[in-house]
């Protein structure tokens, strides 16, 4: 998560608590659920995201998470087969337009891909009538925290000691001990390992969505993209290549499109929609909605997805959110975030995107 060389950077050995910490700081960012609908004298989006920087540095003109990441272009196939839950565009049977963007939690631009065991996916989604879906999601089934408070407290104890560049074991601890709604994630994070290739991850909502039908019934939702490619690619690149991902991807591309199914799983009445840290039961009816096709990749200095604020409550009519308190605190931090990199973009030499650094995201 981590430039190697940083004074922030973990150690390759530490302790238990510390190890806990830096995993769940990992999914702790991966979707910058960070506050926005709170009290501004409680929590604000604002001091969110500065602790977000305290955390992981700041790196002028990046994405204040999932700074590291690769354009994608393709369409969504849509099969029809969610079109009696939702009178939303995308799911009438034909392509949608999408562009996305593949990338690994974090602030730190330069991390290598190794450092995390997880990759998310946003994705846009253009209707031919002008309205637009978009969407994060991530390769975990559950969120450690379900609040906004929660995920600000464990910031503050996953803050590097300026003294030893790590985490204090302690304050970690402690925030472990007074949030057991961690325990679903942590037992993942015992099985998680950092993949060789975004093409073969699944990629869940996490947060709960409602689907509306054209006589306004409301449906409760969760997504995942599950992938056609199943191949684990062996390890996780090569020795020394702190830049995988992205070769990989684009070789893969070179084969061929890849494809991965929209899964919606429908909630049954009683079912958790605000904390998402809780999965729902298996035996919940899903539907395949149709196919996501990714055809190419573009630079993200200057692809299509530069520019992209995906948050993830800019929904066409037929989605709506649901009452999780982490979406409203998604939007806001995106907004605060995007704000914060493209006005530092304007003060740097030039504005041309071909003067821009290498592998610049905006």
């Amino acid at each position: 998560m981590h430039d190697p060389t940083s004074p922030h950077s973990p150690p390759r050995r530490i302790g238990s608590w510390t190890l806990i910490a830096t995993a769940v700081a990992v999914a702790a960012v991966s979707f910058g659920y960070v506050g926005g609908w709170l009290a501004p004298h409680r929590l604000t989006p604002e001091k969110l995201v500065n602790q977000l920087q305290d955390n992981a540095g700041t790196f002028a003109g990046y994405r204040r998470n999932h700074a590291k990441g690769v354009c994608v272009m393709g369409y969504f196939d849509s099969n029809g087969g969610a079109q009696p839950y939702s009178v939303a565009q995308v799911f009438e049977p034909g392509r949608t337009p999408v562009v996305g963007r593949f990338a690994i939690p974090g602030g730190n631009p330069y991390a290598p891909d190794s450092s995390v065991p997880i990759r998310s996916m946003a994705l846009r989604f253009a209707q031919a009538n002008g309205q637009q879906w978009r969407t994060g999601m991530n390769s975990m089934p559950v969120f450690p925290v379900a609040t906004p408070q929660a995920f600000y407290a464990q910031l503050q104890a996953q803050q590097p000691d300026p003294a030893t560049g790590k985490p204090d074991p302690a304050k970690v601890g402690a925030f472990f001990a007074a949030h057991p709604e961690t325990a679903a994630f942590l037992a993942w994070v015992k099985t998680a390992k950092p993949s060789a290739s975004f093409a073969t991850e699944n990629y869940w909502s996490l947060n709960a969505f409602v689907f509306v039908d054209a006589n306004g019934r409301r449906q409760a939702v969760r997504w995942r993209m599950v992938p056609e490619a199943a191949d684990a690619g062996g390890h996780a690149g090569k020795a020394g290549d702190a830049d995988y991902l992205a070769s990989d991807l684009a070789a893969r591309l070179a084969q061929g499109p890849l494809r991965w199914h929209l899964q919606v799983t429908l909630a049954n009445p009683g079912d958790p929609t605000n904390d998402a840290t809780k999965t729902w039961p298996d035996d919940r009816r899903t539907i395949d909605a149709g196919t996501l096709v990714l055809e190419h990749t573009e630079p993200q200095d200057s692809g299509s997805c530069r520019d992209i604020n995906y948050d993830p409550l800019v929904l066409p009519a037929g989605i709506a959110g649901s009452d999780d308190p982490l979406l409203p605190a998604r939007s806001a931090a995106y907004a605060d975030s995007y704000l914060r990199r493209t006005s530092e973009e304007a003060h740097l030499p030039g504005t041309a995107a071909a003067h821009m650094p290498p592998e610049k995201t905006r």
